[in-house]
């Protein structure tokens, strides 16, 4: 059965997190969820590296610290998340290794976070705790709009959900978990596959062998369907994967891009090279599965 009972929320109180409280707001609300916002403290060494303090000194200077940020946690985006439940954890570790470990003891069903990205280069970059989440993860993680502007405006809405697939093995977990979301939120469901450009200097494919790409795709996106019981949309476009599938969602007015992040094994761990690209440019929210 389809859950978000439970949703980690990390906070690093940037303005990012602001606008990511807007989608965990939405989510609580819709799902009736128990959302934990939790804060990483890093260890003083990281913090305090650059002073040349004793270990007495550097241990009550970290104290203080932690008491002023447990005191800033209990009353961040009170107004933003009123009308919810929160429980409030404060942490100390290596901020993406405590994120993962906390929600795996926890049996958390869903992890929203926000990515960072900022001015020219913000197609390119993935806030290392993000990415290193999205890397080791076993539950699903949900990050926000990667766009210049830290808090998008307008509401949220569950009404279109886009699931791209590559048809590798992990393409039905992906296609599973979007079809329950669809189904617990009233939802349409479009299920996509992106045909990959072929990558120079191999010359491009004729037309009668992209028709016949095409259809073998759709084939096997139905196959994929029939065989997880799900009724969606199918779509198969060619060109680069991360342009295609984000160009996919905006032209359909996605409100969720689902897709797979892979197996833990292998040089990519659990997020391949396109995933990473996806997340980066989509223009709507992305679920990692």
């Amino acid at each position: 059965m389809f859950s978000l009972a439970k949703v980690l929320f990390p906070v690093d109180f940037s303005e990012r997190c602001t606008g990511a409280a807007r989608f965990v707001l939405a989510l609580a609300a819709r799902f009736q969820s128990q959302v934990t916002m939790l804060h990483v403290l890093p260890p003083p060494h990281y913090e305090f590296s650059a002073l040349e303090v004793g270990g007495a000194v550097l241990n009550e200077l970290f104290a203080n610290r932690a008491q002023q940020v447990a005191r800033e946690l209990e009353e961040y985006l009170a107004a933003e998340l009123g009308g919810i439940s929160v429980k409030r954890v404060l942490l100390e570790g290596d901020p993406a290794k405590m994120i993962v470990q906390h929600a795996a003891s926890e049996g958390v069903n869903l992890i929203v976070m926000p990515t960072h990205g900022y001015g020219t280069f913000r197609r390119f970059i993935l806030g290392s705790v993000t990415a290193k989440v999205l890397h080791d993860a076993g539950c699903p993680v949900w990050t926000g709009v990667h766009l210049e502007s830290p808090s998008p405006e307008g509401k949220v809405t569950f009404d279109r959900i886009l699931c791209a697939v590559d048809l590798g093995p992990e393409s039905e977990q992906a296609l599973r978990w979007a079809s329950a979301m669809a189904e617990a939120s009233g939802s349409s469901l479009t299920l996509m596959h992106a045909l990959p450009a072929a990558p120079p200097p191999i010359e491009a494919p004729d037309a009668e062998c992209l028709k016949q790409a095409r259809v073998e795709a759709e084939s096997a996106l139905r196959k994929l369907a029939a065989a997880s019981g799900v009724k969606a949309d199918i779509v198969v476009a060619g060109g680069d994967t991360p342009k295609v599938v984000c160009d996919t969602a905006a032209q359909l007015r996605a409100s969720l891009l689902v897709i797979g992040r892979g197996s833990a094994a292998g040089v990519f761990g659990r997020l391949r090279a396109n995933a990473y690209a996806i997340i980066r440019q989509s223009p709507c929210p992305v679920v990692s599965v």
